[in-house]
Protein backbone atom coordinates (compact mmCIF):
# COMPACT_ATOMS: atom_id res chain seq x y z
CA UNK A 1 0.00 0.00 0.00
CA UNK A 2 1.49 3.30 -1.09
CA UNK A 3 0.64 6.35 1.29
CA UNK A 4 -0.02 9.91 0.39
CA UNK A 5 -0.50 13.02 2.46
CA UNK A 6 -3.85 14.53 1.39
CA UNK A 7 -2.00 17.63 0.19
CA UNK A 8 -4.84 20.17 2.12
CA UNK A 9 -3.44 18.18 5.01
CA UNK A 10 -0.01 18.64 4.18
CA UNK A 11 -0.09 22.36 3.14
CA UNK A 12 -1.71 24.02 6.68
CA UNK A 13 0.26 21.46 9.07
CA UNK A 14 4.29 21.22 10.29
CA UNK A 15 5.32 17.23 10.79
CA UNK A 16 6.08 16.39 14.31
CA UNK A 17 6.96 12.65 13.76
CA UNK A 18 5.28 9.00 13.32
CA UNK A 19 3.62 6.70 15.60
CA UNK A 20 2.78 3.15 14.90
CA UNK A 21 -0.39 4.47 14.25
CA UNK A 22 0.35 6.85 11.97
CA UNK A 23 1.59 10.08 11.10
CA UNK A 24 1.56 12.96 13.45
CA UNK A 25 1.26 16.66 12.53
CA UNK A 26 1.00 19.83 14.20
CA UNK A 27 -1.54 22.59 12.39
CA UNK A 28 0.02 25.46 11.47
CA UNK A 29 -2.54 28.17 13.77
CA UNK A 30 -0.74 29.05 16.91
CA UNK A 31 -4.38 30.14 18.36
CA UNK A 32 -5.20 26.77 19.34
CA UNK A 33 -3.18 24.05 19.94
CA UNK A 34 -4.30 21.63 17.30
CA UNK A 35 -2.68 18.18 16.27
CA UNK A 36 -3.63 15.67 13.43
CA UNK A 37 -3.11 12.05 13.74
CA UNK A 38 -3.15 10.67 10.42
CA UNK A 39 -3.18 7.08 9.60
CA UNK A 40 -1.47 5.38 7.14
CA UNK A 41 -4.28 3.67 6.07
CA UNK A 42 -5.81 2.04 2.40
CA UNK A 43 -7.90 5.41 0.54
CA UNK A 44 -10.97 4.12 0.99
CA UNK A 45 -10.76 3.90 4.73
CA UNK A 46 -12.11 6.54 6.36
CA UNK A 47 -13.57 6.01 9.78
CA UNK A 48 -12.54 4.34 12.56
CA UNK A 49 -14.88 1.56 12.17
CA UNK A 50 -13.70 0.71 8.93
CA UNK A 51 -10.15 -0.51 10.45
CA UNK A 52 -9.40 -4.11 11.49
CA UNK A 53 -9.24 -4.13 15.33
CA UNK A 54 -5.43 -4.79 14.95
CA UNK A 55 -5.11 -1.37 13.30
CA UNK A 56 -7.78 0.22 15.52
CA UNK A 57 -6.64 -0.85 18.75
CA UNK A 58 -2.92 0.55 17.42
CA UNK A 59 -4.69 4.11 15.89
CA UNK A 60 -6.47 4.26 19.29
CA UNK A 61 -3.16 3.89 21.10
CA UNK A 62 -1.76 6.86 18.89
CA UNK A 63 -4.43 8.85 20.19
CA UNK A 64 -3.90 8.56 23.67
CA UNK A 65 -0.32 9.18 23.03
CA UNK A 66 -0.85 12.68 21.19
CA UNK A 67 -3.96 13.22 23.29
CA UNK A 68 -1.42 13.40 26.50
CA UNK A 69 1.35 15.41 24.74
CA UNK A 70 -1.14 18.41 24.38
CA UNK A 71 -2.65 17.93 27.62
CA UNK A 72 0.98 17.89 29.46
CA UNK A 73 2.78 20.68 26.75
CA UNK A 74 0.24 22.91 25.86
CA UNK A 75 -2.53 22.25 29.37
CA UNK A 76 -6.03 23.09 27.87
CA UNK A 77 -8.98 23.03 29.92
CA UNK A 78 -10.10 20.31 27.69
CA UNK A 79 -9.50 18.44 24.62
CA UNK A 80 -11.59 17.77 21.92
CA UNK A 81 -10.81 14.45 19.70
CA UNK A 82 -12.38 13.70 16.19
CA UNK A 83 -12.33 11.82 13.09
CA UNK A 84 -14.70 13.92 11.10
CA UNK A 85 -13.28 14.33 7.36
CA UNK A 86 -16.27 15.97 5.57
CA UNK A 87 -13.84 18.30 3.78
CA UNK A 88 -10.91 15.92 3.30
CA UNK A 89 -12.15 12.59 2.80
CA UNK A 90 -8.35 10.84 4.28
CA UNK A 91 -8.79 9.06 7.64
CA UNK A 92 -7.48 11.60 9.97
CA UNK A 93 -7.83 12.98 13.82
CA UNK A 94 -8.02 16.08 15.27
CA UNK A 95 -6.92 16.70 18.72
CA UNK A 96 -7.30 20.39 19.95
CA UNK A 97 -6.56 21.75 23.12
CA UNK A 98 -9.40 24.27 24.27
CA UNK A 99 -9.57 26.90 27.28
CA UNK A 100 -11.95 29.03 27.46
CA UNK A 101 -9.68 32.36 26.78
CA UNK A 102 -9.60 30.57 22.95
CA UNK A 103 -10.84 32.83 20.42
CA UNK A 104 -13.87 30.34 19.33
CA UNK A 105 -14.31 29.04 22.86
CA UNK A 106 -17.29 27.91 23.49
CA UNK A 107 -18.05 26.94 20.09
CA UNK A 108 -15.92 24.91 17.33
CA UNK A 109 -12.83 25.48 15.97
CA UNK A 110 -13.71 23.70 12.63
CA UNK A 111 -15.40 27.13 11.24
CA UNK A 112 -13.64 29.57 12.84
CA UNK A 113 -11.31 31.51 10.41
CA UNK A 114 -8.82 33.34 12.37
CA UNK A 115 -5.48 32.32 12.03
CA UNK A 116 -1.54 33.31 13.66
CA UNK A 117 0.72 31.00 12.18
CA UNK A 118 3.30 29.93 14.32
CA UNK A 119 7.07 31.72 14.63
CA UNK A 120 9.51 29.42 14.12
CA UNK A 121 10.86 29.73 17.94
CA UNK A 122 7.65 28.14 18.60
CA UNK A 123 7.73 25.28 15.68
CA UNK A 124 11.23 24.29 17.36
CA UNK A 125 10.12 24.01 20.73
CA UNK A 126 7.08 21.96 20.26
CA UNK A 127 8.88 19.65 17.69
CA UNK A 128 11.54 19.31 20.45
CA UNK A 129 9.06 18.53 23.13
CA UNK A 130 7.57 16.18 20.90
CA UNK A 131 10.59 14.60 20.38
CA UNK A 132 11.75 14.42 24.13
CA UNK A 133 8.29 12.59 25.26
CA UNK A 134 8.94 10.23 22.03
CA UNK A 135 12.68 9.17 24.05
CA UNK A 136 11.21 8.31 26.87
CA UNK A 137 8.63 5.83 25.59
Amino acid sequence: MSFTLHPRLAAGTIPLGRLPGGLVLLKNNALFPWLILVPEVAENIEDLHQLDPDHYIEVARAIREVSQFVSEHFHPDKLNVACIGNQVRQMHIHIVGRSPDDPAWPGVVWSHNDKQLYDPEQVDAIIAAWQQLQAKL
